[in-house]
């Protein structure tokens, strides 16, 4: 993830390339937050402009999916679980707006 201006959307995938895992974790998440319309971003920990921080608090765990800060699950991430965090995302911002 490079430093920016552009605001962070609420879930984020932590992952690398060629893992398998990461690759059925994207599945879950690009469906979850498209059923949801809430904005979702993939961070390579091993990028060479990763921040050294992020692959050693999520390396041994890709994939890992945060969603509002907090971690969801990593490995195997559950559908069912991870509906329900982004949709109290979006009822908190609901009730924000």
């Amino acid at each position: 993830m490079t430093t920016s201006d552009a605001p962070v959307p609420p879930v984020l995938l932590y992952g690398r390339a060629g893992c398998h895992l990461c690759d059925d974790a994207r599945t879950v998440v690009e469906a979850v937050c498209a059923e949801a319309g809430v904005a979702w971003a993939e961070v390579d920990v091993d990028a060479p402009d990763a921040d050294p921080a992020l692959r050693e608090q999520y390396g041994e765990y890709v994939p890992v999916v945060t969603v509002g800060g907090v971690q969801q699950g990593f490995w195997r991430v559950d559908a069912r679980r991870l509906a329900r965090a982004v949709g109290r995302i979006s009822a908190a911002r609901a009730d924000l707006g």
